[in-house]
């Protein structure tokens, strides 16, 4: 009788007559956004430092996709979709899932920034260039303590209730359900604000994925309209979390970019590299001293071993100076003077007659 009012209901009816326009959109859309978050993973990974990302953005990040999952199982719709799944096929069900689909991958990616965040969130291994130096100390880690305990608080106090309203009082579930996406969304407006703080202190994008900023602030609204077409109004509650995330990750985006092409060794501000000179042949106001085309110092130099490289090219510069005192026949006062090393050796009486 249950089954036979199920194939009866209309969200059956629909997942036995797909609309394949929002088939195909819905199957984009999740493999879109999986792959959006790998440069965002691989960023963290390769610097080897979370510095530039926000702990608090990651906290309410975390926070909000795990709203915004659990309001998508609890809604009205996705409850009779899953509940269909028993009266229609394999492939139809898979179709009909696809909404749970998004926000599962977002709340499984963005858990992973979560679990990056704390494993590199000092910077004593990071692997940054020269242009990048890590100025602004990282966070404590107490903070990051904060952070993950936060997080695995607030995704085990939302399985709770879930479990108890799922199993006690199962009328409470769709007010339950906008209350979880009017957390979401809530979580979702402030999240990109300590990060916009941060990249602004930065001034430079740091560990934030630009490429990851840059496929999903367009997609949001994809995901958005392709919540609406599913759920309708009645899931404001669900889609209206991306409309709101893509605005202010835009804004995140635009900042990052500025910042990225305007630093100091940026494209928009590196001068012109003049090419190099070809070595010249001192002026006749200088004596040509061996070694001077390829930008040893000149003779007598101080301090040879901060010219050589190598045991092999200090060896050398000891050999050159040696040969330059040997060479060295020109006096510098006067016939007989410091300098002329075949001195008369009759002194200055000599140099009398």
């Amino acid at each position: 009788m249950e089954q036979m009012l199920l194939e009866q209901h209309p969200r059956c009816r629909a997942m036995q007559e797909p609309n394949y326009v929002n088939l195909v959109v819905s199957i984009i859309i999740v493999l879109g956004m999986l792959v959006s978050y790998l440069p965002q993973h691989y960023r963290i990974i390769s610097r080897r430092t979370a510095e530039g990302i926000s702990p608090y953005f990651v906290l309410l990040g975390t926070t909000s996709a795990t709203s915004g999952f659990a309001a998508i199982l609890t809604v009205e719709p996705s409850r009779q979709d899953i509940a269909c799944c028993k009266t229609v096929g394999a492939m139809e069900c898979l179709g009909g899932m696809l909404g749970i689909a998004q926000l599962g991958v977002q709340w499984i990616c963005f858990s992973l920034i979560l679990v990056l965040f704390l494993v590199f969130f000092r910077y004593d291994d990071a692997q940054v260039s020269d242009d990048d130096e890590l100025e602004v100390p990282p966070p404590g880690w107490r903070t990051a303590i904060l952070v993950g305990a936060a997080c695995l608080a607030h995704g085990l106090l939302v399985i709770v209730i879930t479990g108890i309203l799922a199993t006690g009082f199962p009328g409470k579930l769709q007010l339950w359900a906008n209350s979880l996406g009017v957390m979401s969304a809530a979580l979702a407006g402030v999240q990109y604000v300590p990060q916009i703080v941060t990249t602004y202190r930065l001034k430079r994008a740091g560990s934030l994925s630009i490429p990851m900023m840059c496929m999903q602030t367009p997609g949001g609204f994809l995901v958005a309209a392709s919540l609406f077409a599913r759920l309708g109004a009645e899931g404001w509650s669900t889609w209206s979390i991306y409309i709101l995330t893509a605005l202010m990750q835009g804004i995140v985006l635009v900042m990052a970019i500025y910042y990225e092409f305007n630093k100091p060794g940026g494209l928009s501000v590196s001068p012109p590299v003049s090419p190099p000179l070809a070595p010249r042949r001192p002026g006749p106001n200088r004596a040509y001293s061996e070694g001077w085309e390829e930008g040893l110092p000149g003779p007598y130099t101080a301090h040879p071993e901060r010219y050589a490289e190598t045991p092999e090219e200090f060896e050398r510069l000891e050999a050159r100076e040696e040969r330059q005192v040997d060479r060295e026949r020109q006096p510098l006062l006067r016939p007989g003077g410091i300098g002329n090393g075949a001195k008369p050796r009759g002194g200055h009486s000599s140099a009398r007659r």
